[in-house]
């Protein structure tokens, strides 16, 4: 699959080519400065979300967070660190799992951030694996669920601009992943792409995750012409398109 569509922002930031687990045993004081991610996928807003993948919740990776600034006032002092915590990009990305995020913002606001990036849910209804549950014979996009998907989106935003209001000195950024993917989905061509309505792995329509392996399943031999990896996630090259096409947006809204 790749890397995922987050782990290039470090490096579009121009912070550093890849951000490291802040599990990892190999970390360094240097990763710390520059940052780590406490990131799990499959983890949502609600505990059960992550439950039910069984991956940590977040606040598991709240109190994570709080171990790693308690680490970074030891590695370069209390003023430092709170000053490289308020001056950090905090990204947060688990709309497509579940909703409502206000509570866990409050939270790394009162822990320090004050530059935070809420990705919005994306066209769930184009990804592969929705539209062979649901969308028909010809498999197309199920447009119940994209209209579900832009009308949280659209109470996302607002409800974003209203805490925005609430805590000081906060920017808070939406970022928009409903449109580049259906225009990425509509013109692939305009990418470089040539399959957007399935995945490389197996069948392309149903496989995903530990499913996709050259073991169990057909890997397709020519995946840069594939915008989905599996029947959810997009393929590294894919993931690179679709952050180039929402970086702009998010580096306006935050500096």
């Amino acid at each position: 699959m790749g890397k995922h569509s987050l782990t290039f922002l470090p490096r579009d930031f121009g912070v550093k080519e890849y951000l490291p687990a802040y599990l990892n045993p190999f970390i360094t004081d240097k990763d710390l400065i520059t940052g780590v991610s406490f990131a799990s996928g499959g983890a949502g807003y609600d505990p059960l979300t992550s439950k039910l993948s069984n991956v940590m919740s977040l606040s598991s990776q709240l109190e994570m967070f709080k171990q790693y600034i308690q680490k970074l006032k030891g590695n370069i002092g209390q003023e430092a660190a709170m000053n490289t915590i308020t001056n950090s990009v905090f990204l947060v990305s688990a709309g497509t799992n579940d909703f409502l995020p206000a509570i866990f913002l409050q939270e790394i606001h009162k822990l320090g951030a004050r530059r935070i990036v809420v990705f919005s849910t994306s066209a769930i209804g184009c990804i592969p694996i929705e539209r062979t549950l649901a969308g028909g014979a010809q498999r197309i996009c199920v447009e119940k669920y994209n209209k579900a998907a832009q009308v949280f989106n659209s109470m996302l935003k607002l409800q974003l601009q209203v805490l925005a209001s609430t805590l000081p000195q906060t920017r808070i950024a939406f970022s928009d992943f409903y449109k580049p993917l259906m225009n990425i989905i509509e013109n692939p061509e305009q990418y470089g792409l040539e399959v957007t309505n399935r995945g490389c792995c197996g069948t392309g329509e149903l496989e995903m995750s530990y499913l996709c392996n050259k073991r169990m399943t057909r890997i397709c031999h020519n995946n840069s012409n594939f915008f989905f990896w599996d029947s959810l996630h997009p393929t590294e090259k894919g993931s690179n398109i679709f952050v180039n096409l929402v970086l702009s947006d998010m580096m306006k809204k935050l500096f």
